[in-house]
């Protein structure tokens, strides 16, 4: 998936985009988002890296170049479990008017979300 995320990554801070794109910086042990939080972006990781917890559980842990979050952007719903810093970083918040238009001008984008999506169920379930 470093595929795609690399190609966002490359979309949000080209020219075109660049005055759309919102980059956040946090420091180790700091909050992107909390469980109950309104899903009105997702993030693509540019450095450092940040783990997804539920509670005390380390769900996944997340390297540059890669995307989360992407399930509140999609179903509109209040984040699932927690983004902490890991370290120091920053992201790229995509929100909904970027993705929609992501999506509709390029079918690429919107198939590899979908296998983005579909692995990370599947590893889900095999645990």
């Amino acid at each position: 998936m470093k595929n795609l995320t690399g190609w966002l990554l490359q979309e949000l801070l080209s020219d075109r985009h660049r005055e759309h794109s919102c980059i956040r910086a946090y420091t180790p042990g700091a909050a992107i988002f909390r469980v109950g939080d309104p899903g009105d972006y997702l993030a693509v990781l540019i450095s450092g890296t940040v783990e997804i917890r539920k509670g005390e559980k380390i769900i996944s842990v997340v390297e540059p170049g890669s995307m989360f979050g992407e399930m509140g952007i999609i179903d509109h719903q209040p984040r699932m479990a927690d983004a902490v810093a890991k370290t120091n970083c920053k992201i790229a918040e995509v929100r909904e008017g970027q993705f929609m238009a992501l999506l509709e001008a390029t079918p690429y984008f919107a198939l590899s979300l979908m296998r983005l999506l579909t692995d990370r169920f599947r590893r889900q379930t095999n645990t």
